[in-house]
């Protein structure tokens, strides 16, 4: 015997189906959501970045540093920016000098580009090497990416990669995550971004370093100066540091407030200028 009842209707009249701006207003929340977690992570991964042992940090850097080290080979010019890093650690403070090792990693690649990697290395591409005109202006690089290490920028900076692909990881239930990580993030560290305010503080602790070294800042704007007029070229460093006009308009400024002279240039070392193209 068939039921004498009408089928019910998938909603009732008390629970309608919800309505598009009923899921926007829902799918807005969830994405709000999300970004308040990332953005949480974010000053999550400032705080504790500063309580991070040199020791530890070493440890990190086993996971980047050969990755860079297969492309580094040994070399004259290698061991003449090894001599220049080593006077420039002169003048960094007792403790830091006794906590650090750095080093530099040249790698043979057109190109115009610096970075420093968890684990005291700084690695400098033969492209920019070749363009620089003096020892002060290799000088100034190398004194900036020691003032992201005295920052912890580098780390900052991985920090915040890394907790952006473990929460997107974790929403998106990807339980494959970890076996990605370590190759990703090599990937991630040569194209780390720094903040505008990050690059000012590297930019004062490098003109510092170089009026400690040579009693003059000449040549602290060179390679800046250098970027606005090239064309056609491999600049990695544009693509990941903020314009450079206005990196030597206030380099410029700070000269000026500090009443740094500006003395002779010297030249590039031998090893070194026979790098230039």
């Amino acid at each position: 015997m068939s039921s004498s009842f009408p089928s019910e209707p998938p909603y009732s009249s008390r629970n309608p189906p919800p309505n598009n701006r009923q899921l926007l207003t829902l799918l807005g929340l969830f994405v709000g959501f999300v970004i308040c977690v990332i953005w949480l992570l974010g000053l999550l991964a400032d705080s504790l970045i500063g309580w991070i042992p040199p020791s530890a940090e070493r440890q990190l850097g086993a996971v980047f540093v050969p990755s860079f080290e297969r492309l580094a080979k040994p070399s004259p010019a290698q061991d003449t920016l090894n001599q220049l890093l080593e006077r420039l650690e002169t003048k960094l403070p007792a403790q830091q000098r006794k906590e650090r090792n750095y080093r530099v990693l040249y790698v043979p690649d057109s190109k115009v580009n610096a970075l420093a990697l968890p684990g005291d290395a700084i690695v400098i591409y033969s492209g920019l090497v070749a363009g620089a005109k003096s020892e002060n202006e290799l000088m100034m690089v190398l004194g900036h990416e020691l003032g992201h290490f005295a920052h912890r920028d580098h780390l900052r900076s991985l920090g915040r990669t890394l907790l952006l692909k473990i929460a997107i990881a974790y929403f998106i239930g990807d339980a494959d995550w970890l076996r990605s990580t370590a190759a990703a993030s090599v990937e991630a560290v040569s194209r780390s971004h720094y903040s505008q305010s990050q690059e000012t503080q590297a930019d004062e602790f490098g003109l510092t370093l170089l009026q400690q070294t040579y009693g003059h800042v000449a040549g602290a704007t060179d390679f800046f100066a250098g970027l606005m007029e090239k064309r056609n070229t491999n600049l990695a460093f544009l693509s990941t540091h903020p314009a450079p006009g206005d990196r030597v308009a206030k380099l410029e400024l700070l000269i000026k407030q500090k009443n740094y002279g500006v003395g002779a240039r010297s030249p590039l070392p031998a090893t070194l200028a026979q790098q230039k193209s």
